[in-house]
């Protein structure tokens, strides 16, 4: 088993769940492996058991580079799952488990690469600053916020990130429509991630009258909230071609070998299939009702029910956003923020994003990299506090019948063990500067 199989595996089966018990355990373990091999990490907690590891391991260059990731992952239900979803097995070549992919495999990929430096006695080409933080799959609360606003000093001279959410490979003809069995006309595009969507979880409140559930109602805001909700869920957000994701489908056409409709991109990303996932979250602002929380009793009418919406935004469209939010929603419902947070961008065109993508050509010649904006949220809305830019990028080779969009958050959630040494190659030549 490669090493980087084996720590995928290990963290996996230390069940990091949130909400849950905490991350304590997982940061001990990161911890362990990296002072095994003389690097000294740093741990500190923001609550009990809600634990993070930072260390800076030198370079030739003061101008350093923060690797972050998490070390906590969403709920799973083991009565879904083939295999548990905290087993960490590995079976028909993939490591099996919550986190493998979301994100496990990418902490993986990072201390299997500085433990082999430092067995080997390599030094990078710039310090690395390695933050492994609790809390992502919530608000970074009690991870990447509390870092960056108790322990800043960890980060200093950090002129760059890198993290989740890019360089992995989507599988393509290279004429749409053509053989897709014949390599010689096979394309895989790498997406490099140069930003992401604002957050707005939100808080509805709708309050009215209590009283009998035989009475006519005077003021039911059971049924004032659903309307507002029912608004909110069947308005249809108008596309907006950002430039970075302008700059995405002009990238995609040439590589493609044949132009995509900017008028007509929704129908386009149907077409394109799982190269069309990358532009189809991205086009547009949404807001999602996730949960609803109202009554005690069949009999009687509530005073007050309340909904969570989970709201992203297009970067430089929070204002529109909240705009049209606040006006289908309606006077009578309370709007309040659970977790704002912008749209963090990364420089692009740039010099470090260029070597990215030489990075992931390099180990794979028929790599298309294309620049790339996340539909969700990171940890880069946190350090983007600090002034240091993020890009995402975890590489990995994938197998094309591999849904890996679906294996965020999904069930039966696995990464492919010969995905994760690639990856660990990118990062090496990377991160050494080997070019």
């Amino acid at each position: 088993m490669s090493e980087v199989a084996r720590i995928c595996s290990e963290l996996i089966r230390i069940d990091t769940t949130n909400p849950g018990a905490g991350e304590r355990d997982a940061a001990e373990y990161v911890a362990g492996q990296l002072s095994e091999v003389g690097i000294e990490p740093v741990l500190f907690e923001s609550a009990p058991r809600r634990t993070s590891v930072v260390a800076r391991v030198p370079g030739d260059s003061p101008d350093a580079l923060l690797v972050h990731g998490h070390l906590d992952v969403v709920p799973a239900d083991p009565a879904e799952w083939r295999l548990h979803p905290f087993s960490g097995e590995i079976v028909d070549g993939c490591v099996h488990g919550r986190g493998a992919v979301d994100m496990k495999g990418s902490l993986a990929m990072t201390l299997a690469v500085v433990r082999d430096w430092a067995r080997r006695g390599v030094r990078p080409r710039r310090d690395l600053v390695l933050a492994f933080v609790a809390d992502e799959e919530a608000t970074g609360e009690y991870g990447s916020r509390y870092a960056v606003e108790r322990h800043a000093g960890l980060f200093e001279g950090c002129v760059a990130a890198i993290s989740e959410s890019g360089g992995f490979s989507v599988t393509a003809p290279a004429r749409l429509g053509g053989p897709a069995e014949d390599p010689a006309e096979i394309v895989r595009i790498y997406p490099v991630a140069v930003g992401e969507r604002g957050t707005a979880w939100m808080r509805l409140t709708a309050r009215g009258v209590a009283g009998h559930g035989s009475k006519p109602a005077v003021d039911n805001p059971v049924a004032e909230l659903c309307r507002a909700i029912a608004r909110l869920a069947d308005h249809r957000w108008p596309v907006r071609l950002t430039p970075a994701v302008a700059a995405l489908i002009e990238a995609l056409s040439k590589a493609l070998g044949e132009p995509i409709d900017t008028e007509r991109l929704e129908r386009e990303a149907e077409r394109l299939g799982q190269v069309g996932m990358l532009f189809k979250g991205q086009i547009r602002n949404s807001a999602n009702p996730t949960m609803l929380d109202a009554g005690y009793k069949v009999n009687v009418i509530p005073g007050t029910a309340e909904a969570h919406v989970d709201g992203r935004f297009l970067p430089g469209y929070q204002e529109e956003f909240l705009a049209t939010v606040d006006g289908l929603l309606g006077p009578k419902i309370v709007r309040e923020f659970v977790n704002l947070d912008g749209a963090p961008s990364a420089p692009f065109p740039s010099p470090f994003f260029d070597e990215l993508c030489s990075a992931l050509v390099a180990e794979d010649p028929q790599a298309r990299p294309v620049p790339y904006v996340m539909a969700g949220g990171t940890d880069a809305k946190s350090f983007s506090r600090l002034g240091i830019p993020s890009y995402g990028f975890a590489p990995l080779l994938l197998d094309p019948g591999l849904d890996y969009f679906g294996m965020f958050h999904g069930v039966d959630e696995r990464v492919p063990v010969a995905g994760l040494e690639f990856g660990v190659r990118v990062l090496d030549r990377l991160l050494a500067g080997r070019g």
